[in-house]
C-alpha cells in the first residue's frame, strides 16, 4: 500500500489503470528505487526521522 500511494503522489501513476501491464519490470523497479531518494512514505518506513533525544540523565 505504501508504494502504491506514493507511485500516485511523486510520479503520478495510477496502479489501477493498467500501466503495470504495458511496462517492463525494469520500468516499475527503477521508480521504487527513485521513491527511496524521495519524501515519501515508503522512505519514512525504512528510514524513519530519529527520535528527539532527552535529557535522561539521574541526580
Amino acid at each position: 500500500m505504501l508504494i502504491e500511494a506514493d507511485l500516485h503522489q511523486v510520479y503520478g501513476i495510477d496502479v489501477e489503470s493498467g500501466i503495470l501491464q504495458r511496462r517492463t519490470w525494469r520500468w516499475l523497479q527503477l521508480r521504487i528505487i527513485g521513491l527511496l531518494s524521495t519524501e515519501c512514505r515508503l522512505q519514512r518506513h525504512f528510514n524513519p526521522p530519529e527520535e528527539p533525544r532527552t535529557n535522561t540523565r539521574r541526580r
